[in-house]
């Protein structure tokens, strides 16, 4: 795992997230709240039980990887990733779950940052790949993930693409 600060650019320091430290915890808060709010995130705000307990949960699992980024001292982005596992390859991989950056802070090289700081991390955790899902309308994510060498997943492509889908099983 990343130890301390990844220096990135001018300013801009990676830092493995400590949801056991309150501040860290309240950025990270902050900022999914803000990526819930966002149109790309669902438009709504974290419910007030997910903003009170999610930090204390996901601190236990041993599966979780995470970043937040701060320029000078303002939490501006996060990345949050879980371990999962390739049957094909028989190895790990790392699925980013979320990645978010301010509005005010885009376009500066914070999402390729946090990218990259969860790319070392899956390379020193022995994964095969690291996956993540985009919504079809984010143009802006999908060029910036093409442009960090993502793809769309297929196996053949007379078969076609992988489709994510989802099914709840709790309201919410």
């Amino acid at each position: 795992m990343l130890r301390g600060a990844l220096r990135v650019m001018r300013g801009l320091r990676i830092v493995p997230t400590d949801l056991n430290d309150p501040a860290h915890a309240a950025a990270f808060v902050s900022l999914l709240d803000a990526y819930a709010r966002d149109p790309m995130g669902g438009g709504k705000a974290l419910p007030d039980e997910v903003r009170t307990t999610l930090p204390q949960r996901l601190a236990g699992r041993a599966g979780f990887v995470s970043f937040l980024a701060f320029v000078d001292d303002e939490a501006v982005g996060l990345i949050n990733c879980f371990e999962g596992f390739s049957t094909f390859a028989a190895q790990p991989l790392l699925n980013v779950h979320d990645i978010a950056v301010l509005p005010a802070h885009r376009r500066r090289g914070i999402a390729r940052a946090l990218l990259a700081a969860a790319e070392e991390a899956a390379r020193e955790r022995g994964c095969c790949k690291l996956t993540l899902e985009v919504l079809s309308n984010n143009h802006a994510a999908m060029a910036a993930y093409a442009q960090q060498g993502f793809a769309p997943y297929e196996l053949d492509p007379a078969a076609g693409r992988a489709v994510f889908l989802q099914k709840r099983l709790q309201a919410g």
